[in-house]
């Protein structure tokens, strides 16, 4: 079953010829601690675990890995034919391998806690005598030399030192004279020494759980190499939710994202970071500095809610962790019911679990990173100046048949104004990154220490955020007791911009407005901003730099993340847990308002501050008891437990107009405003959740896996009828591999597995009652003579008690294999899931005593089919070391139904979207255009079956509607029909990683194919109203025919260009596919000996460009749009690009 491990043939049993010290030095020296004397783990076995019978070797070593969860590395010649007899009962570990494998002439290494690696214990012969002026360093050697074989003759002394990731002595490592048997082992501090033929070029490193790496010797008779950690191996022990099991005997849908990977990518948010790493997974990214990605899991389960589930270090956290991704030890993600399912009612969108760093034993470790970027949007708007826009608008005129006026008519709008309002809200921005990290322990204690300060100062004005943190995780050991906490304290800062929307305003702004002139200073407009002016300039597009300086809208969060806990160790198989997990959050928000106006023709209104401040808290208590039996060739392992989580959230708000002002400054607080107009607020939220989780885990002869996951959940914010709600799944794997008669020496693993369940999703704008009808207690009115003030009372909004959990079942589908050793890794995955009682706003007349706002009801159901699929080759077998790693996801969701939605029971309405039984979430539903009208024959021509004119208001170079519903004419919302999606048929990622002597690349790449967005952005452009035009418009004349762009004209009293400037037509809708350039960074790690000198263990220092061009035929500025909400997806109202960011930075480890 190890063939996986491609390297260890070289380590288990190699030959190598070393000239060394006579047998006597050799035995008289201390071996090292990483042979089989080695004292460690003293878990004991089962008891009455009997293990006196013959079997194989193998057979015996797969009994210790289901019993201890730990793994075997070994080339399978080494146990090949070895049969045993050895009783394992009562042993820990470490004793039953002293007495299995030593008994076998065999010795074994520990690589890490769940990894040992099988070697062919070292042959006695006669050494070869070192020169006297060249004594031997105290190392132990290692050679393996088969009868027949010579030992090479000493011509060439080399040593040197191999270091891990950590720049720790790596003991046991090979060091192998590339082309010959001859070689030697590291000690126990990784140094070695070895004789080599005179020609000798180029020297093989390997050790287990390491890419093994090819060295040129040169000239040089020293040479230290740091090998980097194979994931293949280190990589075996994940977690899938309150258990840690190894990855081969995962049954369900988990997918392992590699922090380093994510951490190449120069991010506000994790989200934001992983995209493209994983099938299934699809993020969509904002430019909005200190604003979440959007992300969701395997399509759309519900209306309301798409967040996935975030765990982090066992605490069930919000939907925004504010992490830092230089804490981030590993990053894993649960897909389908069996992976999720033991978090129940929340688990529906995914999970997303986060397991943050630990300190290890040894001395105190420093490790710094900096990070400095700039960033850019990297296109723009392509829209005309001062004159080409004036020339534009006198064609507007001409073609209306009115005269323009003087201004438009001369180009004298003011002939020294010519505004790029680009120029005006675009600017550099930069990114910072700074991470220092202590840590460090001793056996029975661990810590890690770790500061953070992120920046990134937006490249729209007024925009801004940054971060800073501190991180404090400890772990400590008392014989049976295991106890320790991970804390994280965060202060964020985000800087807003105020009002409207720069990027959409910063193209709808005139060229010919300028920004600020004395001329326009009024009471209302204190400040001279250009709005715009009636009739030549008109435009309802905020001055986003009057938006800038006239209002301000600043937030602070500080939150403080982390758990406590406690392991006690009852039997060899049974351990329990204490958890205790506390989020607390304390968010303020100050929204300021200067007197003045920033859009035409807008009412002046005072200055006024508004504060809003917020306090959440969140407790979780959990209790678990995890249990690992082994029966012969039966495993069984699992968990029960219960989970707790009490959540409040208090929120609190006040405004107040007409601030104090002196000394040219405006008092932002509340108290300094003077005004009689105020108003306060605030709204509790308490909800609280139990939960009883349960899975089993059974394994029999490494072949056939079973998982059963259930959770029950109760949920304070349901209904007695519905509050309880059981959430089970089950899962069966079988590797295939492992089958005697499956032979196929190129097929390393091979598993088959299969899981179904049902998962739930909570609604977090549900409120804390949402079954409980509102009463509203504050009308008055006033009868008689006395004119008496009576108070009344009126239902405001219906109750539903029937009001549950939406639920999703899903069913998954998978297969796993590795080839060629594990050179290549591939995994597919197919999955059905359908989301069933599916929350939406009932609409009920507010007669009904329902004023407040319609109810929710448990109604709509959807469906989301897909495939995953990913792959890895790797090649590290050379100097030239690289690996390449790509994954793609077919997602395809369809509304099942939507419940009696009062007037339609098939579909619901969003804009230009409809959610509609048998299509796609949020359809695009628009007008069909079929062209422009190029003569007065052709609108004549296209009538109706009762013979009237379709279009009768048409003039050459309209635009041409298609009557869908056949009733002879065009209305907007009768002639809709479905066309394009904004939900991709295609998404992929890609990474590529390269290594040569001290230099780096990487490089990854997003693909999304097959969808379409709106562009409202350019529906302005194009309208030719109220806005500016692009550069390369054409419109229709009877010279121009072959354009898609209409006539020009103005709208009034022409239903022609009313009808061309229609908002829900097919005409805003472009292909949105692309490819992007994600990342690529180039990096040196600098040379050992010059570190040394300078006191540094190990030092990087690279260069990278993210989002550096992007393949597309979008018009606007970024392709990958985030709409308003899950209806809206694909609508582009101006969404803030991703920026092309050029980063330098450096790490150090001290």
């Amino acid at each position: 079953m190890k063939n996986k491990y491609l390297l260890l043939s070289m380590l288990m049993g190699g030959v190598y010829t070393l000239p060394q010290p006579s047998v006597a030095q050799v035995l008289t020296r201390a071996q090292p601690a990483y042979e089989s004397n080695a004292r460690g783990q003293q878990a004991e076995a089962p008891a009455g675990q009997h293990s006196r019978r013959s079997r194989s070797l193998k057979k015996a070593l797969s009994e210790l890995e289901r019993r201890f969860n730990v793994n075997f590395a070994y080339d399978e010649q080494v146990v090949a034919g070895r049969q045993t007899d050895t009783d394992l009962e009562g042993l820990s570990l470490e004793q039953a391998l002293n007495q299995l494998i030593e008994s076998q002439g065999l010795r074994y290494r520990k690589v890490n806690a769940n990894l040992f690696a099988i070697q062919a214990a070292p042959a006695k012969r006669v050494g070869m005598a070192l020169p006297a002026e060249s004594p031997a360093p105290a190392l132990a050697t290692v050679s393996n030399i088969p009868t027949g074989v010579t030992e090479a003759p000493q011509l060439k002394r080399i040593t040197g030192q191999i270091t891990d990731e950590n720049n720790q002595g790596l003991p046991g490592a090979n060091v192998i004279e590339k082309g010959t048997t001859t070689g030697a082992t590291t000690d126990a501090n990784g140094n070695f020494v070895l004789n080599v033929s005179d020609n000798a070029t180029t020297l093989t490193i390997s050790s287990v759980g390491y890419a093994s790496q090819d060295v040129a010797i040169g000239n040089n008779t020293v040479v230290n190499v740091k090998l980097v950690p194979d994931d293949r191996t280190l990589n075996e022990v994940v977690v899938i939710g309150y258990q840690t099991v190894r990855k081969r005997d995962v049954t369900g849908a988990n997918d392992v994202i590699s922090p380093a990977q994510a951490n190449k990518v120069t991010a506000n948010s994790l989200a934001e970071s992983i995209q493209g790493l994983s099938p299934g997974v699809t993020v969509r990214n904002t430019g909005v500095p200190g604003q979440q990605a959007s992300i969701q899991i395997r399509g759309v389960a519900s209306f309301l809610n798409t967040d996935p589930l975030y765990i982090i270090d066992g605490m069930i956290a919000d939907a925004n962790p504010t992490i830092n991704n230089d804490d981030i030890e590993s990053i894993q993600v649960l897909k389908d019911a069996s992976a999720a399912a033991i978090y129940g009612s929340r688990a529906a969108n995914g999970v997303i679990i986060i397991t943050t760093k630990q300190g290890k034993e040894g001395p105190i470790r420093v490790g710094f990173s900096a990070k400095y970027g700039i960033q850019q949007v990297y296109k723009r708007w392509d829209v005309m100046d001062a004159a080409n826009f004036a020339a534009t608008q006198r064609t507007q005129y001409q073609n209306a048949g009115q005269t323009p006026p003087s201004s438009v008519a001369t180009g004298t709008f003011n002939p020294n104004i010519n505004t790029d309002w680009q120029d005006q809200v675009l600017q550099t921005g930069n990114l910072q990154d700074y991470n220092l990290t202590l840590s460090g322990g001793t056996k029975t204690g661990t810590y890690l220490i770790s500061g953070s300060y992120f920046s990134n100062k937006g490249y729209v004005i007024g925009s801004g955020f940054d971060r800073a943190s501190l991180r404090i995780n400890t772990k400590s050991q008392l014989g049976r007791f295991t106890f320790g906490e991970n804390a994280l304290l965060t202060n964020s800062n985000i800087q807003n911009f105020p009002a409207g929307n720069p990027i959409y305003d910063m193209a709808g702004m005139l060229p010919v407005i300028p920004v600020q002139d004395p001329s326009y200073i009024d009471a209302s407009n204190p400040g001279g901003y250009g709005l715009g002016r009636n009739p030549d300039a008109v435009t309802y597009a905020f001055n986003p730099v009057a938006v800038r300086n006239l209002a301000s809208n600043k937030s602070n969060f500080a939150k403080l993340v982390g758990n406590a806990y406690l392991d006690v160790k009852l039997t060899d198989w049974l351990t329990y847990r204490a958890n205790a997990g506390l989020e607390v959050s304390f968010d303020y928000t100050q929204n300021l308002r200067r007197l003045g106006i920033y859009q035409y023709s807008a009412s002046p209104v005072p200055s006024s501050v508004g504060e809003d401040r917020s306090r959440y808290l969140s407790m979780l208590f959990e209790h678990t008891l995890n249990f690992n039996k082994v029966f012969g060739m039966h495993n069984i392992n699992g968990v029960v437990g219960i989970s707790q989580q009490t959540t409040r959230r208090d929120i609190t708000s006040g405004s107040r107009t007409n601030l104090g002002f002196a000394g040219g400054q405006y008092f932002n607080t509340i108290n300094a405003a003077t005004g009689i107009s105020n108003s306060a607020g605030g709204t509790p939220d308490d909800y609280r959740i139990l939960g009883y989780i349960g899975r089993v885990n059974y394994t029999y002869n490494d072949r056939y896996l079973l998982t059963l996951t259930g959770r029950v959940d109760q949920d304070s914010r349901f209904g007695a009828n519905y509050r309880t709600g059981f959430f089970p799944s089950v899962a069966a794997a079988w590797r295939i591999s492992e089958e005697k008669f499956f032979n196929v020496d190129w097929i390393t693993d091979l598993k088959l597995n299969a899981s179904y369940g049902k998962l739930g999703i909570v609604v977090p704008t549900l409120g804390s009652f949402p079954y409980t009808a509102f009463i509203n207690n504050n009308p008055r009115t006033i009868f008689g003579v006395d004119q008496t003030p009576f108070v009344g009372a009126y239902q405001a909004q219906l109750a539903n008690p029937d009001l549950r959990w939406e639920e999703r079942i899903q069913q998954n589908y998978g297969v796993s294999a590795s080839f060629l050793r594990n050179r290549i890794t591939t995994e597919i995955n197919i999955y059905n899931s359908l989301s069933n009682d599916a929350i939406l706003n009932l609409a009920v007349p507010g007669y009904l005593g329902n004023l407040r706002g319609n109810p929710y009801v448990n109604t709509a159901s959807i469906r989301n089919r897909g495939v995953e699929f990913s792959a890895t080759y790797r090649n590290n077998e050379h100097a030239l070391k690289w690996d390449v790693s790509g994954n793609f996801t077919t997602i395809k969701n369809r509304v099942e139904n939507v419940g009696n939605q009062g007037q339609n029971i098939n579909y619901i309405q969003s804009g230009n979207t409809r959610s509609q039984v048998g299509q796609a979430v949020g359809q695009w539903y628009v007008l069909k255009t079929a062209g422009l009208f190029q003569n007065q024959e052709e609108i004549n021509n296209y009538k109706g079956a009762n013979g009237n004119l379709i279009q009768p208001n048409a003039k050459p170079g309209d635009i041409k509607y298609v009557d869908t519903n056949g009733d002879g004419q065009i209305t907007q919302n009768d002639d809709r029909q479905f066309v394009g999606s904004p939900w991709p048929k295609l998404q992929a990622g890609a990474q590529a990683n390269a290594s040569y002597g001290q230099f780096s690349l990487n490089v990854q790449l997003t693909g999304v194919f097959g969808y379409t967005v709106y562009n409202d952005v350019r529906r302005g452009l194009d309208s030719y109203q109220l806005t500016n035009f692009r550069t390369n418009i054409s419109p229709w004349t009877t010279t121009n025919t072959s354009t898609t762009d209409p006539r020009l004209g103005l709208e009034s009293g022409d239903q022609g260009i009313i009808s061309n400037n229609f908002g829900y037509t097919d005409r805003w809708l472009e292909n949105a596919s692309y490819v992007r350039v994600r990342n690529v960074e180039i990096g040196y790690t600098l040379p050992k000996n010059l570190l040394n000198t300078l006191k540094i263990r190990n030092a990087r220092v690279y260069v990278s460009g993210q989002n550096l061009f992007t393949i597309t035929k979008y018009t606007g500025l970024d392709p990958d749009v985030t709409g308003a909400n899950i209806q809206e997806r694909g609508v582009d109202l101006g969404h803030w690009p991703s920026p092309r960011v050029v980063s330098v930075g450096v790490n150090c480890d001290f």
